[in-house]
């Protein structure tokens, strides 16, 4: 998520959530054995998972003779950053952490090792485990796999249990209803500043972009195609409007609000309703940040007169390896390692890790349905049928073209149909 405080480190802030120096986790049983060389790692890391990642770097450390060094910065600096590394020759990273709709970008130049053999030839990667969902998209570019995923980014609609029932509503099953609960809400309550829903809509991906593919994915009876998704459609107009006509009953004011804001006011009883990551009901139910403990329910995001249960991949990381890598095997083994089982397992029931799941077993994880039941439920129903955002060689420009876009039909300078009509008119020459 972005130069601003993310998902992760702006738990560490203002949530006291996301800290590795605070967080001390047995190791797994599934994480490679020991090395007995010493050596050193240089992993770059998207300041949205830097909490994970100083999990992920203690806990290597401890089954390994190596030193792990942590490279933190922006996602939108991580494309051009390992591209310049790969390509001047620098070779100053082996690990790479990637935001999944750049995977074509990187690979198509040179940024990121093919991995394909290694990851199907790998008995203990289990390739098959990984939700297939999240596996094709955040891995595949060209038919080849250039890496592992370690965080599978899928929205769901959180609400306020108490505020629905001083209010008469119930949660929302399609988008028209969403509008009408929300104008309920704020109709009734913003006076005591409650509003009915927080609609992330600050320009950024993560937000303003989770928002229209939320819709997208689920107003349709046909998958967003991942090379260029059918903005030439009335369901995309349709997605666009959605959002539109929700804003004037948000929380104030959406081109303003992303998670970072978002977040808190959810926490503290101010918002009915959130699209949000499913790790939020961790958050909700942790006492030191939470009002709502055991105030909160979930659903799947409402749906469109021919959508079905779905939601889109929003955010969402994996692991590649650079094709300059000091250390080939050593780079292989923290990849293995932080896309492993154990580890995905680990980190999505430790309570501010900011990780959701990536493979079946962990999805139907124990002890991830006894932590969150209802997010475990619905999640199962959800992340399975997840709809990718592009991941072409022009994705990360297309959604940039994309939330500019919106961002203007939000402050009123573009309707829906006019924000989608330019945005797909600008995606053509760059899709070719």
């Amino acid at each position: 998520m972005t130069v601003q405080r993310s998902r992760s480190s702006y738990r560490v802030v203002a949530a006291s959530a996301v800290t590795a120096g605070i967080i001390v986790v047995a190791g797994c049983s599934g994480t490679p054995a020991e090395d007995e060389g010493a050596g050193t790692l240089s992993v770059l890391i998207a300041a949205p998972q830097e909490g994970a990642g100083k999990i992920l770097e203690e806990e290597f450390e401890k089954a390994h003779d190596v030193e792990v060094e942590v490279e933190v910065v922006p996602y939108d600096q991580i494309q051009s950053k390992v591209t310049l590394d790969v390509q001047s020759g620098t070779s100053a990273y082996d690990v790479i952490q990637y935001w999944y709709p750049t995977v074509g970008a990187l690979a198509q130049a040179g940024a990121l090792a093919d991995i394909t053999d290694w990851a199907a030839g790998d008995e203990d990667i289990d390739q098959a485990d990984f939700i297939d969902a999240v596996y094709q998209p955040y891995t595949q570019y060209d038919g080849k796999t250039y890496g592992l995923p370690i965080d599978g980014d899928t929205h769901v609609l959180f609400y306020n249990k108490e505020i629905f029932e001083r209010n008469g509503v119930e949660p929302p099953a399609t988008w028209d209803e969403y509008v009408d609960v929300a104008r309920t809400i704020t109709e009734n309550e913003s006076g005591d500043g409650v509003y009915g829903t927080a609609l992330l809509g600050s320009k950024s991906a993560f937000n303003i972009g989770s928002s229209f593919f939320n819709r997208l994915a689920t107003m349709s009876s046909d998958p967003i195609d991942s090379a260029l998704p059918q903005l030439d459609s009335d369901v995309a107009v349709e997605a666009a409007q959605a959002m539109l006509d929700v804003s004037e009953y948000a929380l104030p004011s959406p081109l303003e609000i992303g998670f970072e804001q978002a977040l808190p006011q959810f926490l503290a009883g101010k918002v009915g309703m959130m699209e949000f990551w499913t790790d939020l009901g961790v958050f909700a139910q942790d006492p030191e940040q939470s009002q709502i403990v055991d105030g909160w329910g979930v659903v799947p995001l409402p749906l469109g007169p021919e959508g079905s249960v779905s939601g889109a991949l929003n955010a969402g990381w994996a692991m590649g390896i650079s094709p300059n890598a000091a250390d080939e095997d050593l780079a292989k083994q923290f990849v293995a390692f932080a896309s492993s089982a154990d580890t995905n397992e680990m980190l999505i029931t430790t309570t501010g890790s900011g990780i959701d799941p990536t493979r079946t077993s962990t999805l139907e994880s124990e002890d991830y349905a006894e932590l969150v039941p209802e997010v475990a439920e619905v999640n199962a129903q959800v992340l399975p049928n997840a709809q990718s955002w592009p991941t072409s060689p022009a994705a990360p420009e297309m959604i940039q073209v994309l939330g500019d876009n919106l961002a203007l039909m939000l402050q009123g300078n573009l309707s829906a149909e006019e924000a989608v009509s330019d945005t797909w008119d600008t995606w053509q020459p760059l899709a070719e």
